[in-house]
C-alpha cells in the first residue's frame, strides 16, 4: 500500500574555507585558533500516536453464575462496565426445539432466526461465517467495478494517524481533504450517492477491499461471529488497538481463537455499542 505521508530528507553539508596560500617568507606565522563549530538542535521526533478504534458491536462471554434474568441492556453497565443495547447479531441452529427457545436471549421469528445470544451450541456460528463470507464476495466484485481504473488509495487510518500525531502541522480539515481527494474515494463515495442502501461498499472499509478478495471475504467472516471487541468471561477485554487493518487481523485471530477454546454451553451475548 503506497503511503503519502512522506518525510522530507534534509541535506547536511560542510562548509570549509578555502586555505590561503602562504608567502614566501622565513617566518612562520603562529597557527590561529579554531573557530567554534555553531551546532543546530536536533528536532525530537513526535511519537506516533494511534488512533482509537471503532467499537459497534462487542460479544460478551457471559459468566455461568449470571442468570438470565440479569441480561437486560439497563444491567450491562452494572454487571460489564459497559454501555449499549442487546442486538442480535446471532443466528438460531436450524434444528432448534421448541423448549430450547427460552435458553436464547432476545430470538426473534425469522429463518434464520435471529437472537442476541445464548449457548454456542445453539447459535449458528458456521452458518453465519458462510452467509458473512458470500456477501463479501458480491460486495468485493461491485466494489472491483466501482474503483477500475483507479489506484491504490491511503487508507484513512494512516492519515488521522498523521493527522493525531502532529494537529498543528496537519490539521484535521487538510487530513480529511486529503483523503476525500483521492481518485478512488471519488469512485467509491460517487457510486454510494448514485446507488444509496445497506450493502453498497463502504469507504471505512477501503483497506480490507485493498487485501484482496479472498482477504476480504475471511474478514467479512470473522467478523460476523466475533464483532468488533470481546470480553471474555473471565473479565478479559479483546480489542484491536485501530482500525487499521494489521491491528483488526490480530484482534480476529485472538477472538477466533478464544471463541474456539469455549464450552458450548458457554452463553454468548452481543451488545451494540
Amino acid at each position: 500500500m503506497s503511503t503519502v505521508n512522506g518525510t522530507p530528507l534534509t541535506r547536511h553539508g560542510s562548509r570549509v574555507p578555502a586555505t590561503p596560500t602562504r608567502p614566501a617568507s622565513a617566518k612562520a606565522m603562529p597557527a590561529a585558533a579554531p573557530r567554534p563549530v555553531r551546532t543546530r538542535p536536533t528536532a525530537t521526533a513526535r511519537p506516533t500516536v494511534t488512533p482509537a478504534p471503532t467499537i459497534a458491536t462487542m460479544i460478551i462471554c457471559l459468566p455461568d453464575a449470571l442468570p438470565a434474568q440479569a441480561l437486560t441492556s439497563h444491567q450491562l453497565d452494572t454487571h460489564f462496565n459497559v454501555t449499549g443495547t442487546l442486538t442480535p447479531q446471532f443466528w438460531a441452529v436450524p434444528q432448534l426445539r421448541v423448549w430450547q427457545r427460552q435458553q436464547l436471549i432476545g430470538l426473534r421469528k425469522g429463518r434464520p432466526a435471529p437472537c442476541a445470544g445464548g449457548p454456542v451450541r445453539l447459535l449458528d456460528l458456521h452458518g453465519m461465517r458462510h452467509a458473512a463470507a458470500l456477501g463479501a464476495g458480491i460486495r468485493y466484485q461491485i466494489w472491483q467495478q466501482i474503483v477500475h481504473g483507479t489506484r491504490a488509495a491511503t487508507p484513512w487510518p494512516l492519515i488521522e494517524t498523521r493527522h493525531l500525531t502532529d494537529p498543528d502541522r496537519y490539521p484535521l480539515d487538510t487530513a480529511i481533504a486529503d483523503f476525500h481527494a483521492q481518485p478512488r474515494v471519488h469512485a467509491m463515495r460517487l457510486h454510494a450517492a448514485a446507488a444509496p442502501g445497506p450493502g453498497q461498499p463502504s469507504v471505512g472499509e477501503l483497506e480490507m477491499y485493498q487485501a484482496g478478495q479472498m482477504a476480504y471475504q475471511h474478514y467479512r467472516a470473522a467478523s460476523a461471529v466475533a464483532g468488533d471487541a470481546m470480553l471474555t468471561a473471565d473479565g478479559r477485554k479483546l480489542a484491536p488497538e485501530s482500525d487499521a487493518l494489521a491491528h483488526r487481523i490480530t484482534y480476529l485471530e485472538q477472538a477466533l481463537a478464544h471463541l474456539d477454546t469455549l464450552d458450548p454451553d458457554q452463553r454468548l451475548l452481543s451488545v451494540a455499542l
